[in-house]
């Protein structure tokens, strides 16, 4: 595994305004550059990684805290496996500055509500459920349709497709001279994209550096016009599912990394130099931070669902006990989610649902006779303060 790790090369490349540029003004784009500088980015499939015994020791036992929250405590975690994959995928979201209120969120999973901000991030939910899904086959095909999953809804950056025009990183609209990053040019994503596979199915490397090392690749080809950072941090996912470092359920990592969200930046920049200790380093730490986010956000619905058994008053074994259980993943339900999940005919389903309002676990939503929607305040709240804690580092 020795040697050091390939840093990015520069190739001049002459500039095509793309076609939506072409309506500024005939001045700014006289202004413009005729070239531009992008990233050579090299291939890795074989590339030596060197470990130093602190770096090594630290990325063990980040792994070891990530095996032993999958194991759950004989099963305990296994339950809240949904809620932990929607809050990995909204933490995911919100390093990218896109937030929604929990209520909002499990609205836009039954089809209510209309925020934008909830269905760009339920389709971040969709994403990382495909990375989980695919993890057994991590190719080409694999990557596009984590990212199919994600951009279903926004046509204009070709969903499921590598990217066939240049993409840069800040600076001007118009060029991409004055960029932060200029990632490599489109021609080659395939095969930059066909050796990152390769390198990910690697089993001479520590699982939790093969992750994190495949995240900062994948973001540093940038392979999309668009949702590069949400599929890439999908991906780090999948990679760990790959390896069997996790199994079970979604650690959230993403919020893990939203506590460092700085130096996480700063450490995909450094891997472009080779510099491949800081993103492993960053990966660690929100590892373990992650588990520590999630032990508490566990905890919490854990909390809510035993306050609860005592305040329900329905006979044991009826489908009102089998509801909270329900409520727990989906905080937002209706009669019809009721009777889709649970199997019960609709009127069995109104009727637990108007018992637990009348137990104090539920409240009605829109005050009309029919086509009611439920929440449950407790859950919503704890998903709150957990989202609200968000950017903070646990010690």
């Amino acid at each position: 595994m020795g040697g050091a790790w390939p840093s990015l090369g520069r190739t001049t490349v002459p500039w095509h305004p793309v076609a939506g540029l072409l309506e500024v003004s005939r001045r700014s784009l006289r202004a413009t550059p005729a070239s531009f500088e992008a990233a050579v980015v090299p291939m890795i499939a074989e590339a030596g990684l060197e470990l130093s015994g602190d770096l090594a020791a630290d990325l063990d036992e980040a792994t070891r805290l990530l095996a032993a929250f999958d194991a759950g405590g004989a099963g305990e975690i296994a339950p809240f496996a949904s809620v932990l994959l929607r809050s990995e995928s909204a933490a995911s979201s919100q390093i990218e500055n896109l937030t929604s209120s929990s209520r909002a969120l499990a609205e836009a999973e039954i089809g209510e509500g209309n925020r934008a901000n909830a269905g760009l991030i339920l389709a971040n939910v969709r994403t990382m459920q495909a990375a989980l899904d695919l993890a057994g086959r991590l190719d080409e095909a694999a990557v596009l349709d984590m990212h199919r999953a994600l951009m279903a809804q926004q046509a204009q950056h070709v969903p499921g497709r590598w990217r066939d025009q240049q993409v840069w990183l800040g600076g001007s609209a118009l060029h991409p001279g004055d960029a932060d990053y200029v990632p490599p040019i489109a021609s080659d994503v395939p095969n930059l994209m066909a050796d990152l596979v390769t390198f990910m199915d690697r089993d001479d490397l520590p699982p939790l550096a093969l992750a994190a090392l495949s995240h900062a690749q994948f973001e540093t080809i940038h392979p999309f016009t668009d949702g590069n950072g949400r599929t890439g941090r999908a991906l780090l996912h999948s990679v760990l599912l790959h390896t069997g470092a996790i199994r079970r359920v979604t650690v959230p990592i993403s919020a893990g990394l939203l506590a460092i969200r700085d130096d996480y930046f700063a450490a995909l920049t450094a891997y472009r130099t080779g510099e491949v200790e800081p993103i492993l380093r960053c990966v660690a730490e929100a590892a373990r931070n992650g588990t520590r986010i999630g032990e508490r956000l566990v905890g919490a619905l854990r909390a809510v669902r035993d306050d609860w058994s005592d305040a329900v008053t329905a006979r044991a074994g009826s489908a009102s006990w089998a509801v909270l259980d329900l409520l727990v993943r989906q905080p937002v339900v209706t009669a019809r989610v009721v009777t889709l999940e649970l199997g019960v005919s609709a009127p069995t389903a109104q009727t637990a649902l108007r018992r637990l309002v009348e137990d104090g676990v539920l409240l009605e939503s829109t005050g009309h006779r029919r086509n009611r929607v439920y929440r449950a305040p407790a859950v919503l709240r704890a998903l709150d303060d957990y989202a609200e804690g968000l950017g903070r580092r646990i010690v």
